[in-house]
């Protein structure tokens, strides 16, 4: 069986509306990831100059034989960074534990501790199976409204919109990271993602696992304050 090859226009008119169609898609491509540079301009900050703020959310980013895999172990030094210097109060960590043998919340916190952040500081979110799902229980199961988010630089900016979107006032700290092939990929789903990301601020889905709301993070900021 032969495959027809797709038969270019022969007129000029037909190649030019050939072109502006293909114009059109890469716009409206482009628009989600341009909406995420636009909305989240001024909320971007380091850790030298992050707001005070309660909360800190350090999204998960996979773990290597259990442990933080090396993107992720960089958002949570920028946690304790935070910590130490006082500018924050609580750690919320949310990652995956869909699975008995995958726990990115347990591991986030024990590499937490390890470096200088006391439990009894630390808050899991064993449900945040993607970006949205995190910032919308942050919002509605901690009670959440204001906090600093951590991750990488390609991913920040979409973590801050969504997290607005959900009702949580954000300021972002995208954490350094080496441009290896884990970089170029991560910025290159980034593209991808905000198509997700914009459907995902528009419609407001509720997330893979709401549950009833928590108290962790209330609790960790009344011991913060005693």
């Amino acid at each position: 069986m032969k495959i027809r090859r797709p038969r270019l226009p022969r007129t000029r008119r037909g190649q030019r509306r050939l072109v502006q169609a293909v114009m059109a898609v890469c716009v409206l491509a482009l628009l989600p990831a341009a909406w995420l540079y636009v909305s989240t301009a001024d909320r971007l900050r380091t850790t030298a100059d992050a707001p005070r703020a309660d909360v800190a959310v350090v999204f998960g980013a996979g773990l290597w034989d259990g442990e933080p895999s090396p993107y992720l172990a960089h958002r949570l030094d920028a946690a304790a960074k935070l910590y130490r210097a006082g500018r924050i109060k609580v750690v919320l960590v949310t990652g995956d534990n869909s699975r008995k043998d995958y726990d990115e919340p347990d591991a986030m916190r024990t590499y937490l501790r390890k470096h200088g952040v006391p439990d009894a500081r630390i808050v899991s979110d064993y449900a945040g199976f993607d970006t949205w799902d995190s910032c919308v229980r942050a919002k509605k199961i901690f009670g959440v409204d204001r906090a600093v988010l951590i991750s990488q630089g390609f991913h920040i900016r979409r973590a801050v919109a969504l997290c607005e979107a959900a009702g949580v006032d954000s300021y972002g700290i995208g954490v350094d990271a080496k441009h290896d092939a884990t970089w170029y990929y991560g910025g290159t789903r980034e593209v991808f993602a905000a198509g997700k990301a914009a459907l995902d601020a528009v419609f407001h889905p509720d997330p893979t696992f709401l549950g009833p709301q928590e108290h962790g993070v209330t609790r960790a900021l009344a011991g913060a304050r005693d």
